[in-house]
C-alpha cells in the first residue's frame, strides 16, 4: 500500500502530498496513480458504499512530487477547475537546474507545441500552428557547484512547461531524461518539486495556502529553506 501523506482535508478538499513517480491519473500503462488510490483510500477511510467522487484538479508530471489539490464534490471541483482558467489558482515549484543562471531573478516567454505520439514538448516560433504561449517567473535560491536551485512561479500551466523552458534556456533541469538527457544520469531523480498552491477555498472564498517542503535527496543537498517565505 502506497502511503500518501495528507496535507489538509476536510468536507469539500482534499490536499496531498503526492510522492515521486506515481502517475497523476490514470493512463494506458495500468500504473496505480493518485486519484484511484486516494479514491481507495477515502472508501476505506470514510467507510463509503460504491463509488466515491474525487474531483482531480490539477496534474503533476509522473516523475514530480509536491502538494496536489482533490475535490470531494462537484461543486468545489466546478469552482477550482474555474479559478485555474482565471489565473486565480497559482502554483509555485522549486527547481534544481544545471548551470547558474545569469539573472538571480527573471522571466521566461516561450511558445511551446506537444507532440501527441511521442508526448515531447518543444519551444518553436510564435507563428507555428498549435504554439501555446508560456510564461513563467524565476528567483534563484541557492548555488551549489554546477547546480542551482530556483522557485518558479506559474503564470500559464503547459505541459512539461517548467522542464522545456529551462532546457530551451540552457539550463536543464536534474534528473530530467526527457529534456536533458545528455546532462543526466539514467535513475537520477528529477529535481523538481510542486512546492506551493493557493487558491480560494470553494465554499467559504477565502484565500488558502498549502505548501510541500522536499527533504530527500537531492533536495537535501542544498540549504535554500531559509529562502523561501513560509
Amino acid at each position: 500500500m502506497i502511503k500518501i501523506p495528507i496535507i489538509y482535508e476536510d468536507n469539500h478538499l482534499l490536499i496531498v502530498e503526492k510522492p515521486p513517480n506515481i502517475l497523476s491519473q490514470k493512463d494506458r500503462t495500468g500504473d496505480k496513480d493518485m486519484l484511484t488510490l486516494l479514491k481507495e483510500d477515502l472508501k476505506i477511510r470514510y467507510n463509503k458504499p460504491g463509488n466515491v467522487f474525487l474531483g482531480l484538479v490539477h496534474r503533476l508530471d509522473r516523475p514530480v512530487g509536491g502538494v496536489m489539490a482533490f475535490a470531494k464534490t462537484s461543486k468545489g471541483a466546478s469552482r477550482l477547475s474555474e479559478q485555474i482558467k482565471k489565473g486565480e489558482f497559482t502554483r509555485s515549484y522549486l527547481a534544481i537546474v544545471h548551470g547558474h543562471p545569469k539573472k538571480p531573478k527573471g522571466t521566461l516567454i516561450h511558445y511551446l507545441l506537444k507532440d501527441q505520439k511521442t508526448n515531447m514538448v518543444a519551444a518553436v516560433s510564435k507563428k507555428t500552428p498549435g504554439a501555446q504561449e508560456a510564461i513563467l517567473d524565476y528567483e534563484v535560491l541557492g548555488s551549489q557547484d554546477k547546480l542551482s536551485v530556483v522557485k518558479v512561479n506559474l503564470r500559464t500551466g503547459r505541459p512539461h512547461q517548467i522542464r522545456v523552458q529551462f532546457s530551451t534556456y540552457g539550463h536543464p533541469l536534474f534528473g530530467d531524461q526527457r529534456y536533458g538527457r545528455r546532462h543526466n544520469r539514467p535513475g537520477q531523480p528529477i529535481g523538481l518539486w510542486a512546492y506551493e498552491i493557493s487558491f480560494l477555498h470553494p465554499i467559504s472564498k477565502e484565500r488558502v495556502t498549502f505548501q510541500s517542503i522536499p527533504d530527500r535527496y537531492p533536495w537535501n543537498q542544498f540549504d535554500f529553506h531559509k529562502s523561501i517565505m513560509l
